[in-house]
């Protein structure tokens, strides 16, 4: 990786970090309801964003996020104000109008598949889209993730069944993020293996285990799955092992917890190797903070939804037919 990648992604990387951390003092102090992020998991969301092949329709990736997200969505190009939007259930959120909890992103012309906070469903919607392209050929692939927590719910199952079907295989990338917990439930109680990505292996699909702390090897891992999935229209599993710097969600609290933290790993190795100085370095941390102090000023003067569009947008053509 060359140095100026690098430090995009580093610059991406602590933009990412520094929302997180706006949404968690957000419900902290009354202006959003429920947190639930990705901090510690940026090292591989950040390259993810950034190798997706971004646009609607088949041709395009088609993306099945989990709630632990919003730094890929940030590496695609989203507007940190949005997500600020969101936490607060404001009118202007252009997700869901202010109708759902933070980092559940949903975006058309990017093919972002509407994120929902029943866990791993996403594993099973996903076959949809794959069978879309590999009907329609091309190089768009579909892409889905969630934890190892949800791997271990049937549509994680269903998902391998449905992709590798002999003769039928589905151009899918299925990501683990594997921080080891379940919520509150420790992954070694529960999982008798350390790479649930093998399990794909029982299925003829091709798997690969890596460290989602270390930047590069993220960023290769990614390349390389991506490029098999969209040549030979078949099935990867890829489990990335990352970190859970704030807990579960709000509902345990928020607070930093004590493991590994890929974004401060990632910046000493850039210090170390004169990529980037300690100054420059504390200068990109304020230049985040205050362009987030400054959105959530802005958006704590926007409006809420009006109750009486509560209806609007529950079924296809309803808000257009005023019924």
């Amino acid at each position: 990786m060359d140095a100026a990648l690098e430090l995009r992604i580093h610059g991406l990387m602590v933009q990412a970090r520094v929302l997180e951390d706006q949404l968690i003092a957000m419900v902290h102090g009354g202006d959003g309801y429920f947190w639930i992020g990705g901090p510690g998991e940026e090292a591989f969301n950040v390259p993810l964003g950034l190798l997706v092949q971004k646009g609607e329709g088949p041709s395009f990736d088609y993306l099945h996020f989990s709630y632990r997200s919003s730094a890929t969505l940030l590496a695609m190009g989203a507007a940190p104000i949005d997500t600020l939007r969101q936490m607060r259930a404001t009118a202007t959120d252009p997700y869901t109008g202010g109708r759902n909890f933070a980092n559940h992103y949903a975006r058309r012309e990017w093919n972002v598949l509407p994120v929902t906070s029943a866990v791993a469903v996403q594993y099973s919607q996903s076959i949809g889209t794959a069978h879309v392209q590999k009907r329609e050929g091309g190089t768009g692939i579909t892409i889905v993730n969630g934890g190892d927590a949800g791997a271990a719910e049937g549509d994680f199952a269903t998902c391998l069944v449905w992709s590798s079907r002999p003769g039928a295989e589905l151009p899918i990338l299925i990501l683990v993020m594997n921080n080891h917990w379940g919520i509150s439930t420790e992954s070694r109680t529960q999982w008798p293996m350390t790479d649930i990505s093998s399990r794909a292996g029982a299925f003829g699909i091709r798997h690969a285990r890596i460290d989602g702390n270390d930047v590069a090897a993220s960023w290769a891992a990614i390349e390389s799955a991506m490029d098999y999935v969209r040549h030979e229209r078949r099935p990867f599993c890829l489990q990335a092992d990352v970190s859970r710097l704030h807990g579960h969600s709000s509902s345990t609290g928020g607070a930093l917890v004590d493991e590994r933290d890929c974004l401060k790993e990632f910046e000493a190795k850039l210090i170390t190797e004169g990529k980037l100085s300690r100054e420059d370095a504390a200068a990109i941390w304020e230049k985040h903070r205050a362009a987030l102090r400054a959105d959530l000023e802005i958006v704590r003067g926007e409006p809420l939804p009006d109750p009486a569009t509560i209806h609007d947008y529950t079924f296809w053509g309803r808000k257009e037919q005023g019924t």
